[in-house]
């Protein structure tokens, strides 16, 4: 007889499998997904952040796109046991880290998800910031509030966005999923449209597109191409580090594994290429518009002009919603309620998320290049990466992907190995962060220094982790298999 339901602490109708019914994704709708995903503020700016630090377009563009090729890969495997067997990212690491210590990789998820969701939603109240101001004369410009360092305006703009995303989670996945399908083709518009406005209005291209890189002979970085190279490519690689672990929170409602599949593979690296390709061309033109290099889009529509600041700032504002809520709300809301699925639902998972976004200041973390791309986006790919290394060895070595359902949801079930957790995989998930911590704790200026290897090391943390801990994880299990796993 099933255990699922009402009275097992295990189990709420969010965590249940989906029905056949419930699987209406198409292909179509996967790479509308990732079309108004990828097609955001910080995805933008990513090959600004290249840039500064010396590549040419066409280094930074392909950069980008083979991060998000490399990415492609764990997400379609990872996104396998979504569309197979309908379950979410938390009930999923249950297979490998135990009922109960399913909870340990969904709250490392979900607290990266929350910094994210805070992060998206600063940009986005931004936009609405500039469209106030521009509309009333820069009357919200004002001194910033002690110890937030931001004004009141800006406050108030961030908690207005904030307040709209509430309304979406209070909605649920319909409305989510609705967003996605109808934001894409407008996205995709927008960016054509904000091109052939650069190109007009700068009479070509700009300077950039023929500037060398850097790191070409005479260049300022001459000969230091693959020491910026590796830990660029790691974190475009970590920029969707988060979504390859619980791509299966979207691809359970999948109709076939080749619509997923197809989706994601046509959804995720092209656009993101094309994105990046877009920033490129535009900030190339600024230099020859305004005489500088404007890589922020909020900045560059502030300064456009006339309707077309409204029009470009509601493009801005859809694409940031439509990031958030797909990207950063739908998987903390699973990993949160999984920590008590008799108590927290979907909707309540969504509201604390929501509220840790809120306490994190976020424009804290977009203060500098540095802090962004080489210790907020490589320093958590380093702890992400082992997860999803243990999850891919779980799921297709230890297990030749078939898994018993109802043992998911039972706490003496094959599932539960020690007391709920399974040790193999807590010690596989900390020989995998380890060696990344020294050049975390260096990049984030919590030590003055560390030993070259430590520093090396975390240039390639993704890699570096996932190898390491899915190795260990599969030496441990079958040294010393569970006794109830087989």
């Amino acid at each position: 007889m099933s255990n699922r339901n009402a009275s097992n602490p295990l189990w709420n109708a969010d965590l249940e499998p989906t029905t056949p019914a419930q699987r209406t994704w198409t292909a179509t709708h996967y790479a509308a997904l990732w079309v108004s995903m990828a097609v955001s503020v910080p995805a933008y700016m990513l090959a600004s952040g290249l840039m500064s630090e010396g590549m040419n377009w066409w280094q930074a563009v392909m950069t980008v796109f083979l991060g998000n090729l490399i990415v492609l890969v764990p997400m379609v495997l990872v996104g396998h046991a979504g569309a197979k067997h309908g379950i979410p990212y938390p009930v999923l690491a249950r297979t490998a880290f135990g009922v109960r210590g399913a909870q340990l990789p969904a709250v490392l998820r979900a607290i990266v998800a929350c910094g994210w969701f805070g992060i998206q939603t600063w940009l986005g109240g931004q936009a609405i910031y500039t469209i106030l101001n521009v509309v009333t004369g820069n009357a919200l410009q004002g001194s910033a509030l002690p110890l937030l360092g931001i004004s009141g305006g800006q406050l108030f703009c961030f908690l207005l966005f904030w307040a709209l995303h509430i309304y979406f989670i209070a909605k649920g996945t319909d409305s989510i999923r609705w967003m996605e399908t109808v934001a894409a083709p407008l996205l995709l518009l927008s960016s054509i449209a904000l091109v052939w406005w650069a190109y007009a209005k700068a009479g070509g291209f700009g300077p950039m597109l023929t500037t060398p890189s850097q790191f070409d002979e005479g260049g300022k970085r001459a000969g230091q191409f693959w020491i910026v190279f590796w830990p660029s490519l790691t974190a475009m690689v970590g920029y969707w580090a988060t979504l390859a672990l619980n791509i299966p929170d979207f691809t359970r409602f999948a109709r076939s594994q080749r619509d997923q599949m197809l989706g994601q593979a046509i959804g995720l690296p092209v656009p993101m290429g094309l994105l990046a390709l877009v920033a490129v061309l535009v900030t190339s033109a600024t230099v020859v518009i305004y005489g500088e290099a404007i890589w922020d889009p909020v900045v560059l529509t502030g300064k456009m002009g006339g309707i077309s600041v409204v029009l470009a700032l509601i493009a801005l504002i859809i694409a940031t919603i439509t990031t958030n809520l797909a990207a950063n709300v739908v998987s903390p809301a699973y990993d949160f309620s999984n920590l008590a699925p008799s108590k927290i639902s979907f909707k309540m998972g969504g509201y604390i998320t929501a509220a840790i976004g809120l306490a994190m200041f976020p424009w804290k973390i977009l203060e500098t290049t540095k802090g962004y791309i080489f210790t907020w986006l490589i320093g958590y790919g380093g702890l992400l990466g082992p997860v999803a290394g243990i999850m891919l060895v779980d799921y297709f070595v230890i297990r030749r992907t078939e898994l018993d359902h109802d043992a998911l949801f039972d706490a003496k079930g094959i599932y539960s190995y020690h007391n709920g957790w399974n040790w193999r995989a807590v010690m596989a998930l900390v020989a995998g962060v380890l060696p990344n911590l020294p050049g975390f704790l260096k990049a984030a200026g919590f030590i003055a220094s560390t030993a070259p290897v430590f520093e090396t090391l975390y240039t390639y943390a993704w890699f570096v982790g996932l190898t390491i801990s899915a190795v260990v994880y599969f030496a441990l299990m079958r040294a010393n298999p569970p006794a109830a796993s087989h």
